[in-house]
C-alpha cells in the first residue's frame, strides 16, 4: 500500500492544533445511526464478547476495532459504520473485555498484542460473508495487523479476506540502517 506523501486536507482554521482536532469530535460530533443489533458470544476460556452489528443483507462485512479505552458506541466507531453502512456493508463492531457496559468475568483485559479474541470475532463473523475487512483505529489497528500476520496462511487460502487499517498514530520506534542496507530497531532506545 502506498504511503500518502502529499495531503490536500485542510483543517478549520479554528482547530489549529492536532490536539483539537481529536478533542473536539470526541466531546461533540454526534452521529444519527440505526440501534445495532447486540449479541454476546462466548469465547473460549467461558468468557464473553459484545459484538454489535448493523446488518442490511449485504456479502461484504467490515469487522471494527476500537483504540485504546474505546467501545463501539465512541463517534469515530459509529461515524465509520454509517459509511460503511452507506457503501452496502454490513458492519460488525466489537468490544474488547472491560469495554461493554459490563466487566468480563475473567481477570483477563485486552492489549495490543491478544489477538485471540478478534480471532474468535472474526470465526465468528466471517461465515455468512462472502468479503470480510478489517479496519482498527491506533490499538485496533495494531491488532488487526497483528491479528493478519499470525494467520498469514489461513488468509491467504481464502482469497475472499481483505483487510484495510486506519491508524491514528504511530508507535515511533528508532531505526538504523546498517551500510549493508539491513535494518535493525531499538524499541528500547528511548
Amino acid at each position: 500500500m502506498p504511503l500518502i506523501s502529499e495531503s490536500f486536507y485542510q483543517r478549520p482554521k479554528w482547530l489549529f492544533s492536532g490536539h483539537l482536532e481529536t478533542i473536539y469530535p470526541a466531546l461533540f460530533r454526534q452521529v444519527a445511526l440505526q440501534e445495532p443489533e447486540r449479541e454476546r458470544i462466548t469465547t473460549e476460556d467461558d468468557d464473553f464478547l459484545d459484538l454489535d452489528w448493523y446488518k442490511k443483507g449485504n456479502s461484504r462485512l467490515v469487522v471494527l476495532s476500537h483504540g485504546l479505552e474505546g467501545n463501539s458506541t465512541r463517534p469515530y466507531m459509529l461515524g465509520m459504520a454509517r459509511e460503511f453502512l452507506q457503501k452496502g456493508f454490513d458492519v460488525l463492531s466489537w468490544n474488547y473485555r472491560g469495554c461493554s457496559e459490563e466487566l468480563n468475568q475473567k481477570v483477563i483485559f485486552y492489549h495490543s498484542g491478544a489477538t485471540y479474541d478478534l480471532d474468535a470475532v472474526v470465526r465468528h463473523a466471517a461465515k455468512n460473508y462472502s468479503e470480510l475487512f478489517l479496519i482498527g483505529f491506533s490499538l485496533g489497528g495494531n491488532l488487526s495487523l497483528k491479528f493478519l500476520g499470525e494467520k498469514k496462511l489461513s488468509v491467504q487460502k481464502n482469497k475472499k479476506k481483505q483487510s484495510l487499517f486506519l491508524f491514528r498514530w504511530t508507535l515511533q520506534v528508532p531505526v538504523k540502517r546498517s551500510p549493508q542496507g539491513k535494518i535493525s530497531f531499538t524499541p528500547n532506545a528511548f
